[in-house]
């Protein structure tokens, strides 16, 4: 029986995956390939060449960087693009084998697995399972528990409103009247004169993006996003057949490379562009006015939509020297160039599966038609749950309250890592709920495999990166409160030295290693 596979991986390709040279913020550091990352040159040195290739493609794997049934290239092409022999790749592929990673078939060729009782990985950032260990500090999450007390007014409030929509059929595919009327509002106090008729009330952000997606972007067409960028966004528009063109951050909590995207934008014309203006997830950068302005107009002149995440916009934790940017929206005053996606879920909750897009009104118009085809429309407690926050002071009270919650988390987190792994390099956000640090050189997928096996779970770099990128780095949410944070960089100073001391396969229970 021939196998059925969910792509197949060329051998150029998987070369530049496993030996991916780092662009942006990745210069420079250590990286996924046939040498082990976060080895030692003598390590290097010692180390088989057939074991280091296996360590590489089996580390793809892990992540969901390579998906499970990709069908491998052939030994003599991969030896090929690899320059190393062909018994090399041979020898490597067998170890793979034996472990569960990829299964063979004469005839057929060979193709990835994961061994029996690992769960699949996915390429995004997959949440723990149900049954997870409690013992486990999950960083996985740039998300904060529920304010109790805020949520069960809104629900109190909701059922209060609930009975004039419950005479209804309860399907809305722009929202709730009052709802899209709410969020207008809010952005025209905000200095973006909006209408009720540009706002479509969406299940969430990534029910927006996926909207905006269908709408403009077939399978095929190429898409810019900032690298590094939210993973879940890079994987949804892998899923959907895109092409992603990857514009290098600026170093640090710098933003934009302008001159890049005008590059990008004026050569490649790509029909969509994504981007995150406020506390970029994963770096938290800020993005000031003037560079706003510019990408604005660089995509007006190339004919590219650019879709702005908001989802962080409401989290600034100090109030930046220039002032506060305006929103990308009120640089582009005819509504052609930007398309603007908001959610609840960051400043308020993730269990609230409410978002929005926010665009000119023809735009508006086809978006609602073609949801049909979708979801027909989001949950109508939740949206009036949403519209009471909004319509009272519960959304600037929920504001004030995550505010001061995180600031204080931050603080905490960078306190710990500067105290437990000094040699890590990274800026402080002013705001947003992600910090982004390089990881001393040593391979940041290491350390989050490690780190798992010591109760710490953290998405690697390259999850937020294409073809490998960012191995030397990991992103870190300031969500936990203080103790907890602490306790989790100290797990991670740990699974940090055992990578660094080549003690991968000897690590065990949380306790071990910690100092």
């Amino acid at each position: 029986m021939t196998p059925v596979w969910t792509s197949t991986v060329g051998a150029p390709r998987l070369a530049r995956m496993l030996n991916a040279p780092g662009t942006g913020a990745d210069a420079g550091t250590d990286r996924t390939g046939p040498t082990r990352p976060g080895a030692s040159g003598a390590d290097r040195r010692s180390e088989p060449a057939y074991r280091s290739l296996a360590e590489g493609i089996r580390m793809l794997v892990a992540e969901g960087r390579l998906p499970t049934a990709a069908r491998l290239p052939a030994e003599r092409e991969l030896a090929a693009a690899l320059s190393v022999s062909r018994t090399t790749v041979a020898a490597a592929f067998q170890r793979l084998r034996a472990e569960g990673w990829i299964a063979s078939r004469r005839g057929s060729g060979s193709w990835t697995t994961v061994p029996a009782g690992r769960p699949l990985p996915t390429r995004g950032l997959d949440p723990l399972p149900p049954d997870g260990d409690p013992g486990v500090i999950d960083l996985g999450y740039a998300a904060l528990p529920a304010p109790q007390e805020l949520l069960t007014r809104a629900f109190t409030g909701a059922l209060d409103a609930l009975p004039p929509a419950a005479r209804t059929h309860g399907d809305f595919p722009a929202g709730l009247p009052a709802l899209r009327e709410a969020l207008a509002d809010r952005y025209t106090a905000r200095g973006v004169s909006t209408m009720p008729e540009q706002i479509m009330v969406t299940t969430g952000a990534m029910g927006g993006l996926a909207a905006v997606r269908r709408l403009f972007a077939p399978p095929g067409e190429r898409v810019a996003v900032e690298h590094p960028s939210y993973a879940n966004v890079l994987q949804l528009m892998r899923q959907s057949g895109l092409r992603l063109v990857p514009v290098a951050m600026r170093e640090g909590l710098g933003g934009w490379d302008l001159p890049a995207w005008r590059a990008v934008l004026r050569g490649g014309a790509p029909r969509l562009a994504y981007v995150v203006a406020d506390y970029h997830n994963p770096t938290g950068a800020l993005a000031p006015d003037d560079a706003r302005r510019e990408l604005v107009a660089a995509a007006r002149a190339a004919g590219t939509v650019l879709i702005v995440d908001e989802t962080m916009a409401d989290l600034r934790l100090d109030t930046p020297p220039e002032g506060i940017p305006r929103p990308v929206a009120a640089l582009d005053p005819g509504g052609a160039a930007v398309v603007t996606v908001g959610s609840a879920s960051k400043t308020f909750w993730a269990g609230l599966r409410i978002g929005w897009v926010r665009a000119a009104p023809e735009l508006i118009r086809r978006l609602v038609a073609g949801r049909a085809h979708a979801d027909l429309g989001s949950p109508v407690l939740e949206q009036l749950a949403l519209t009471w926050l909004l319509t009272g002071d519960g959304w600037d009270e929920a504001v004030r309250l995550r505010r001061a919650e995180v600031r204080v988390n931050r603080d905490a987190l960078v306190e710990a890592l500067r105290r437990h792994l000094p040699d890590w390099r990274f800026e402080v956000p002013s705001g947003g709920l992600t910090l982004w640090t390089r990881t001393g050189g040593v391979s940041g997928s290491r350390i989050a495999e490690t780190g798992e096996r010591l109760g710490v779970r953290v998405p690697s770099g390259p999850r937020f990166g294409i073809d490998g990128a960012f191995d030397g780095h990991l992103r870190l949410p300031f969500t936990l409160p203080p103790v907890v944070a602490v306790e989790a960089v100290t797990r991670l100073a740990a699974a940090a030295r055992a990578v660094a001391d080549g003690r991968l396969g000897t690590v065990g229970a949380p306790g071990d290693y910690i100092a």
